[in-house]
């Protein structure tokens, strides 16, 4: 028996709805190497989503996040915890999407330590 994802309702879908996008933005393939490069200036550990939020790594490349006047942080810390948990998980999920290419790249940010 394989895993399977609970269906956890969204409680507040229009903010999900927002950050989701923006995070969305940021994995494209135009951008992410962009993003990347922020974490990376930065030194935030790429798998930990509070100091992403923290640094305004996702607002620095999605233009559409930042035209909106909201920070990805304020939209996340306004989202209930069920909510919060699976933006990190979709969040993690993206990151594991990266392209072989663009992960051997940034080896470095994806590795454990």
């Amino acid at each position: 028996m394989g895993f399977e994802k609970a269906a956890i309702p969204i409680e507040k879908p229009e903010e999900f709805g927002v950050l989701q996008a923006a995070i969305e933005r940021v994995f494209r393939p135009e951008s992410t190497r962009k993003f990347l490069m922020r974490i990376a200036g930065r030194s935030v550990r790429i798998r930990d989503f509070d100091g992403v939020l923290a640094n305004q790594c996702i607002e620095h490349v999605d233009s559409g996040l930042q035209q909106s006047g909201k920070t990805a942080k304020g939209i996340y810390d306004a989202l209930p915890l069920s909510d919060q948990g699976q933006m990190r998980e979709f969040y993690l999920s993206k990151l594991e999407q990266v392209d072989k290419e663009t992960r051997y790249k940034f080896k470095k940010l994806y590795q454990y330590y």
